[in-house]
């Protein structure tokens, strides 16, 4: 089988790159690839960020249509299956990931970016959810993590039109984070998650399944999974560490180690 997604790693950095030309169409195999790189990344304790990249040219252009044109519904179903468990595997990675975006992201391309907590794009990156076009719905969480990200009615408005949004209106809206020159995305965003590699792995993991979990709950049980895991984090040698940092140098200057 040939390699769609592979996955390098260097100073506690790994970058998840897609590698199916000419647009990245997002193809069973390759999803499946998808999968399981993300969870050896989440698993690695030598990675401490991640950034998901498809090149200078591309993000990703979507699913591979080719693949799913003939399906019936009952083959779609449980495919589907299968396609929401890799892009959960992302969403899943237990540390800070960045989305680096370049021409396109749409359709399952965009609902990949998604599943990223930040996202920075290139000046002339296209976004959009076209399924709507196709006869169909966005099937790998367009319709659940876009509203949650950019609202419900602006959500809307991008399904139900598939129409496609320019890096301006993306940055307005907020569907990414920092717009650069197309040239640097790979750098910025390298730049970006690197700033995390040095943190408390474990407080930060913590912090994001609060957030991530929380936003599916409501204020109490949410705030309820914010004390566990603020309690659970004083079993960690980073906690001794930085608050031992900030009472005998002040704030930032903890070394932390990730345990």
């Amino acid at each position: 089988m040939a390699e769609f997604v592979s996955v390098h790693s260097s100073g506690g950095l790994a970058t998840i790159r897609l590698d199916r030309p000419p647009v990245n169409a997002l193809s069973i195999a390759l999803q499946g690839q998808l999968q399981d790189v993300a969870s050896r990344v989440s698993a690695d304790p030598d990675v401490r960020a991640a950034v998901i990249y498809g090149g200078e040219k591309v993000f990703a252009a979507g699913a591979d249509v080719k693949e799913m044109a003939g399906r019936n519904s009952t083959e779609m179903a449980a495919i589907s299956r299968r396609l929401h468990a890799s892009f959960r595997a992302v969403a899943a990675i237990g540390k800070p990931v960045v989305a680096a975006i370049t021409g396109f992201a749409l359709g399952g391309g965009l609902e990949l970016a998604l599943c990223a907590d930040f996202r920075i794009a290139g000046e002339n990156v296209r976004f959009g959810v076209p399924e709507i076009l196709l006869g169909v719905i966005p099937g790998l969480g367009g319709t659940q993590r876009l509203p949650r990200l950019i609202g419900p009615a602006r959500a809307k408005s991008l399904i139900y039109t598939g129409r496609f949004v320019d890096t301006e209106e993306a940055l307005r809206i907020g569907l990414v984070d920092k717009v650069v020159p197309d040239a640097d995305v790979y750098g910025a965003a390298t730049r970006f998650a690197g700033q995390f590699v040095s943190g408390p792995a474990l407080a930060l993991r913590a912090a994001k399944e609060a957030i991530d979990t929380g936003l599916d709950l409501g204020l109490d049980a949410g705030l309820e999974v914010e004390r566990l895991h603020f309690a659970a984090l004083f079993a960690t040698e980073d906690q001794k560490t930085g608050m031992e940092s900030f009472l005998d140098s002040g704030p930032g200057q903890a070394k932390f180690a990730g345990k």
